[in-house]
This record gives structure tokens, C-alpha cells and sequence, in this order.
């Protein structure tokens, strides 16, 4: 869509006969690096939250966890790999990344929509059996056929995202250099049309299907008057947590597909309304990526909690650390005369971290050993300084 961005973005600049309209225009490439930064710093940051309270408390032991985590890692490699790239289409005159990162981040694109439409979907199909055979599945939903079926799923997505690395090239314009598909104007209808297909169309009738059946079975088998056992609200608020993920999936990329549908089969045209269209839907389906850690955050209890240990554990690391360096730099002003105070207030600081970050802890037994090293440490650190 780089050459299309360019030409509307000419067409609106010829078409502008008002200085103010013309000054609104020039603030589209200052507002849109923007609002990208913001889905970048915030979709970095909440993945990797994620990850890391799913693999620092070592939760990755069921399926539903391994699938979060597999979804996790699919909108992370969206964010880092393809949202700065795909900014620069509608901030700068030219492609400057060369032409193997022309293939590369278009390719990322496609790769890690798939494996989020398909990891959705088989988490689906996890929650339908856990709820509706939660016996009989037991067998079935183990964390090893869950690994198996992460591997299929990215395998599938790296064959229909293949066809991209030859759909995209770069090549020059007018002295400007564009990355813009180069495939047959038939042959990318047939591309898009089975991409809208394969990736949005089947998972969603699945994903519809599925939910329908485990809410309408959730409703008719238990009253949801009577009081129901931990484990089955456990699994009642999971499966309404991942709803929503796959609620708001379908409806972030579904005005991605609609413009691309609309400008092959139906009336497009390249004007001013069309060019902010075509935005809005990028940043909307750019957007999915960065908002289920805030679902999490918001509907989950074991998220919330993970999310603040990791914030207190940092906070407490960092405040450890300052307090080790001011320590470390009054004893260098003092050389010897203050090592044995560093050593005696240093150490319930980062008794603390430890703890906070659930490192292991040395047991009172080991006190002994502990003195003999903090003597060669201080004594290497005066050998040091003199």
C-alpha cells in the first residue's frame, strides 16, 4: 500500500485549495509516528509482561497457558518487527530499508496474523473440550499435544504467508523508491481474497461456533445461581478472558479486510476520505497486538498479580542497586574504615530483592561462608582502589 499512500497523499496536497486544511494535512506525518510509538511502546512492554509472568512463575504447565504464551510471542514479533517498518510508509517520501526488508516485514505480517488467527482458534477448541468433556479431554489436552499444535500452527502460518516474500518488491518510481506488490493485478485479488479466507473467515465461524456452544452449554448445564466450585469458576473466567481476546481480534482486523475487499470488488476511489480510511484501519488492526496484556490485566486476577510482583520486584532491584552504589561509592572515598559498614547495610537491601524476586535465598546455616567471601570481596575491592 506504499505507492497507493503516496499518490493519495498527492492527490489531497493538488486537491487542497485552503492554507488550513493544507496545515491539517501537513500534520498527518507528525500525528501517525505518534500514535505508532504509542502501539509499539505499549504492546512491547504488555507482552513481554506477559511472557514474563507466565515464564518466571513457571505457569506454562497446561495448555491454555502454553497457547496464551504462543500468542503472546506472535503479537510480540508483530510489534518489534513490523509496526516501526509499516510506519514509515505514511511518514516518509521513500522506502529506506532496502529490498529484503521490503519482503521481510510484509511477510512478518501475514506470518504472525495467522498464528494469532490460529492460535485463537485451537484455544477454541481447548476451552469447548475443557468445559464441555473436562474428563474425557484430560487425555487429549496435555502440555505435549498443546506444543504439537503450537508447531502446527506456525508451520501452517509460515505456508500461507509464504506467497508474500515474492509479493512484495522494491523498485523506483519517479526517483522515488517504493516497496509495492509487483504480482498481477488478478493474482493479488486471488491473494487477498484467500488470505481474507484462511486467516479471518474460517477462524472466526470456528471461533463463533465453539463459544456459542461452551456459553450456551455453561448456561443450561449449571445455574448460575447456585454456587459453583473454584474449579469451575477458575475455568468460567478464562474462557470469558479469552472470548474477549478473540472478540477484539475480529473486530480489529476486520476493517483491514473490509478495505481490502472494498478496493478490489467494490468502489474505492483514491481521495482524501479513503486515504484517513485506509489508516485508521492499519493503526485499528496494529492496535490488536498491544491490547490483550490490558484485557489480561483487567479480567484476570493471576495477571494482575504477576504483573505487580514483576513491577515491585524492579522497583526493588533498582532501589537495591542505588543503594549499593552510594554505599560502594562512600567506601571508596573511605577505603577500609567503612567496608565492614557497606557489607552490614547492604546486605538486607538485597536480602530484600531476593526475596521480592524469588531468587534463592542462602539458608542462616551458611553464615560462615558467607563472612569468609564478603573478606576476599572486600579485600579485592581495596586492593582496587589503592
Amino acid at each position: 500500500m506504499n505507492l497507493a499512500s503516496k499518490m493519495n497523499r498527492s492527490v489531497h496536497q493538488l486537491n487542497s485549495s485552503g492554507s488550513s486544511e493544507s496545515n491539517s494535512w501537513q500534520l498527518v506525518p507528525i500525528i501517525i509516528p505518534l500514535v505508532y510509538s504509542l502501539i509499539f511502546l505499549v504492546g512491547t512492554v504488555g507482552n513481554s509482561l506477559v511472557l514474563a509472568v507466565l515464564l518466571r512463575n513457571r505457569q506454562v504447565n497446561n495448555t491454555t497457558n502454553l497457547f496464551i504464551l504462543n500468542l503472546g510471542v506472535a503479537d510480540l514479533c508483530f510489534i518489534v518487527f513490523c509496526v516501526p517498518f509499516q510506519a514509515t510508509i505514511y511518514t516518509l517520501d521513500d522506502w529506506i530499508f532496502g529490498p529484503y526488508m521490503c519482503k521481510a516485514v510484509h511477510f512478518f505480517i501475514y506470518l504472525t496474523m495467522y498464528a494469532s488467527s490460529f492460535t485463537l482458534t485451537t484455544v477454541s477448541l481447548d476451552r469447548y473440550l475443557a468445559i464441555r468433556y473436562p474428563l474425557h479431554s484430560r487425555e487429549l489436552r496435555t502440555p505435549k499435544n498443546a506444543l504439537i499444535a503450537i508447531c502446527l500452527i506456525w508451520g501452517l502460518s509460515f505456508i500461507f504467508s509464504g506467497p508474500y516474500l515474492s509479493y512484495y518488491q522494491e523498485f523506483q518510481i519517479v526517483n522515488v523508491t517504493v516497496c509495492h506488490p509487483i504480482w498481477k493485478i488478478s493474482q493479488r485479488k486471488v491473494m487477498d481474497l484467500c488470505t481474507f479466507v484462511f486467516s479471518y473467515v474460517i477462524p472466526v465461524l470456528i471461533l463463533s461456533l465453539t463459544y456459542v456452544r461452551t456459553i450456551r452449554y455453561l448456561w443450561t448445564s449449571v445455574d448460575p445461581i447456585e454456587d459453583m466450585s473454584d474449579s469451575k469458576k477458575a475455568k468460567h473466567k478464562v474462557t470469558r478472558m479469552i472470548i474477549i481476546v478473540a472478540v477484539l481480534f475480529c473486530l480489529c482486523w476486520l476493517p483491514h479486510h473490509l478495505v481490502i475487499l472494498c478496493f478490489w470488488f467494490g468502489y474505492f476511489p483514491l481521495n482524501n476520505s479513503t486515504y484517513i480510511l485506509r489508516i485508521l484501519s492499519h493503526l485499528i488492526s496494529y492496535a490488536n497486538s498491544c491490547v490483550n496484556p490490558i484485557v489480561y490485566a483487567l479480567v484476570s486476577k493471576h495477571f494482575r498479580k504477576g504483573f505487580k510482583k514483576i513491577f515491585s520486584c524492579l522497583l526493588h532491584k533498582r532501589v537495591a542497586n542505588k543503594v549499593h552504589v552510594a554505599q560502594v561509592t562512600r567506601t571508596v572515598s573511605t577505603l577500609e574504615a567503612d567496608l565492614t559498614e557497606v557489607t552490614q547495610v547492604s546486605e538486607p537491601t538485597h536480602a530484600r530483592a531476593s526475596s521480592c524476586c524469588q531468587f534463592p535465598v542462602q539458608t542462616w546455616g551458611e553464615t560462615e561462608q558467607l563472612r569468609r567471601q564478603k573478606k576476599v570481596a572486600n579485600s579485592f575491592i581495596t586492593f582496587n582502589v589503592t
